[in-house]
């Protein structure tokens, strides 16, 4: 099978920790991977952000990355690229004149934009699924998710559920809001996001530490992914470190200005002392600092699905989530880790010191996390759900074309 997937503002090839690499990156990388490990022909289109960039990086992992020139090849804050949109769908519609895929996954909502106009002005149209990543309707409604991107994402999210031919959502959660947006039970179905369970183990390198207790934390630095929260937990365990690892370079920690903010939170209430950022680190070295760690954060206010707690648990480490979207599908709470609403530093610092001081409940916690992740969330599960989510909607038209 041909699968061309679309990607447009967060490269398969992006190193974790950058101004705009995260989950999505990941998720399009493994899935890119799985698919051409299982005999596809895979290539994932992204935006120039680099005029040095070639056209087409074959990658180890057996996959095309084709870089799509759709405005400035400059790094572009993603809220900024819908006006991009239709010059990348003139790229990409040349290039399937020419070498035609059997289906299209679009990855974000403006990825699928582009995806429906340029497959959909071929002949015959050529079917796109779509995973969202993210609502701008979730995003709008929930209290402190701000949402910077065009007044009309939500509109023209409804329009991608009715022009698309399948979405693969991520969580059950997402399931919900997507019948909000009017798209139908029988064309949606959950693939959830995966974890590298050859990579992420218990055993492996560790990163260094010292004698306190540890506390991580790990992703991007933006206020939704609750790191001030976290920050002012770190209160209530007064013998446990908190270590935030990704954001900025390391000779460019001092002067970014969220770390300038966290750091004066702490210095507000006391804990600057315990307070380490690493800056970002390669995505190779994230199961050594996820191993080094007694119990893993992921505490954002929103989050459509989150990565950071498949990680840790199929390290063996015991997390402390918030009770928001896809982490609620996840995290079982207690049973792998507990869940904490959102934005309470209080609830969230009860429930760190309780775990901390329960060295049996976190070594339950971790051997039941290894256990789910490795029979729930394992790539290679995902990729075989992702692609008899290809083959299902390619049969539908099929049957549709013998019908007609």
């Amino acid at each position: 099978m041909r699968i061309d997937m679309v990607s447009e503002h967060a490269s398969p090839l992006a190193a974790i920790g950058g101004v705009d690499a995260g989950g999505q990156n990941v998720h399009v990388a493994a899935l890119a991977a799985g698919l051409a490990e299982r005999g596809h022909d895979v290539t994932v289109h992204t935006r120039r952000d680099d005029a040095a960039l070639p056209g087409r990086v074959s990658t180890p992992d057996g996959y095309d990355v084709a870089h799509v020139t759709a405005g400035p090849p400059v790094p572009l804050p993603k809220d900024e690229l819908l006006g991009h949109m239709p010059a990348f769908a003139a790229e990409l519609r040349a290039g399937w004149s020419v070498r035609r895929p059997d289906v299209v996954h679009a990855h974000f909502w403006m990825s699928g934009l582009a995806a429906v106009e340029a497959a959909g002005s071929l002949l015959p149209p050529v079917p796109v699924l779509q995973t969202f990543h993210a609502l701008g309707s979730v995003k709008r409604r929930h209290q402190g998710a701000a949402d910077t991107s065009p007044p009309q994402r939500v509109e023209l999210e409804r329009g991608l559920c009715a022009g698309v031919s399948h979405v693969l959502a991520t969580c059950s959660d997402e399931v919900f809001e997507l019948r909000r947006l009017g798209l139908a039970s029988d064309r949606v179905s959950i693939v959830p996001c995966g974890v590298d369970t050859a990579v992420f183990t218990p055993e492996g390198p560790v990163a260094p530490r010292g004698n306190r207790a540890r506390l991580l934390v790990l992703g991007r630095l933006v206020a939704r992914k609750g790191q001030e929260d976290a920050v002012r937990a770190l209160a209530a365990v007064p013998d446990a470190e908190l270590v935030v690892v990704g954001g900025p370079v390391t000779d460019q920690i001092d002067a970014d200005p969220e770390v300038r903010r966290l750091r004066a939170v702490a210095g507000a209430v006391g804990v600057a002392d315990r307070l380490v950022f690493t800056g970002a680190v390669s995505r190779s070295d994230v199961p050594g600092w996820i191993r080094s760690a007694d119990v893993v954060l992921a505490v954002p206010w929103y989050e459509p699905f989150g990565i950071t707690p498949l990680e840790a648990m199929a390290c063996g480490r015991p997390v402390v989530a918030t009770a928001v979207g896809g982490l609620v599908d996840t995290v079982a709470d207690g049973v792998t880790g507990d869940l904490v609403p959102p934005r309470d530093p209080a609830a969230l610092g009860a429930a760190l010191a309780a775990l901390l001081a329960d060295d049996d409940r976190r070594a339950a916690y971790g051997l039941a996390g290894i256990e789910r992740a490795r029979s729930r969330y394992r790539w290679a599960r995902v990729v075989a759900d992702t692609e008899a989510a290809y083959r299902q909607v390619l049969a539908g038209r099929s049957a549709l074309e013998v019908a007609r």
